[in-house]
């Protein structure tokens, strides 16, 4: 049984078909599988572009939401966006945002007495429009993304963790708690996080056809994301992590190489809430869950190092362009 919750801050409170430029590599080994994927961040998006890429893969996304929040009065979902623009081919040079956006809306808003710290582009913003406007006119959080990645060309099904709100804040060291955007983007993941807490993940439901996703898989796969901040608010809403517990099969690639993220907080982040360094942490974050771990090539040595019940396999695991991912994801879904 995963424990993370038990042991790791205070998680809770209350308050594919690849429709890009990259197409399906026909040298790929042609595996007939179902997956559910456990997504979050620029690591989990681009793990999600490498198994859709893969022949005869159903992939179901399932998509963090803790990250969201109402930032000029938009609903802005960050995940969900970095998931379905990724899978489409058209994500940012950095892996968030669109490809080649302009910025003449945030340039004009400069000109007035607004805080700006959250960029969003003018094509994202027509993104978050249409997602504001439908939730106001009662559409699920699950029916606008699947709008959302229609109108994108996404047909692999992508889906929020939930439709009601979870809210993940953490407590940097002698602060109150802030939210996660005011922490990763405004203060650019400056601080030490020393608790995580996921408002309303108690009172939260599963969104249609995630429990399902996960019962159905042959293997539930969790992405190279930032263990506490991208992974434990999906784990969290209530009935998912013991569904991941109980799947045949389920596989995490660690976003660590040798102790340290390519980018972002990951390692900081568990090192504050008092998990273990580097792989040995990831495999604690998910006590209970994982029958594999995938470590990169450079952490090979772990292997025989880290004594564990769980299979550790050393694979090369920098992702950042499609075909290596969809040579990772290959070896992921083997049998």
């Amino acid at each position: 049984m995963w424990n993370g919750r038990q042991d790791y801050g205070n998680l809770c409170a209350e308050p594919l078909v690849f429709a890009g430029p990259a197409q399906t590599n026909p040298a790929l080994r042609s595996i007939a599988v179902k997956v559910a994927a456990l997504s979050g961040g620029v690591g989990g998006a681009r793990m999600l572009r490498g198994l859709a890429m893969l022949e005869d893969v159903e992939v179901t996304a399932i998509v963090n939401v803790g990250d969201d929040e109402m930032i000029y009065g938009l609903a802005v979902s960050p995940d969900i966006d970095t998931v379905i623009y990724t899978l489409a081919g058209q994500e940012g040079p950095q892996g968030w945002g669109l490809a080649q956006d302009s910025n003449s809306v945030m340039d004009s808003m400069e000109k007035f007495p607004i805080d700006t710290w959250f960029s969003i582009g003018d094509a994202d913003l027509a993104t978050n429009l249409f997602r504001t406007a439908r939730l106001g006119q009662g559409w699920t959080l699950s029916q606008i993304t699947t709008a959302q990645a229609a109108v994108f060309g996404v047909t692999a099904s992508v889906l929020p963790v939930t439709d009601d709100p979870v809210r993940t804040e953490v407590r940097l060291e002698d602060e109150e708690w802030i939210s996660f955007q005011t922490y990763f983007v405004d203060r650019r993941h400056q601080g030490d996080v020393v608790d995580v807490r996921f408002l309303g993940a108690w009172a939260a439901r599963p969104a249609p056809g995630v429990l399902d996703a996960v019962r159905q898989a042959d293997v539930v796969v969790i992405g190279p994301s930032n263990p506490p901040l991208s992974i434990w608010p999906i784990l969290t809403v209530p009935g998912v992590a013991d569904a991941v517990g109980d799947a045949q099969r389920v596989v995490a690639v660690s976003p660590l190489f040798s102790g340290r993220p390519l980018k972002g907080p990951a390692d900081v982040v568990m090192r504050g809430l008092g998990l273990p360094h580097g792989n040995r942490g990831v495999l604690a974050a998910y006590d209970g869950l994982l029958d594999e771990l995938v470590v990169d090539l450079a952490d090979a040595s772990d292997i025989d190092e880290i004594d564990t019940a769980v299979e550790l396999r050393a694979l090369d695991t920098r992702i950042a362009d499609a075909d290596s991912a969809a040579a990772l994801a290959a070896e992921l879904v083997k049998p």
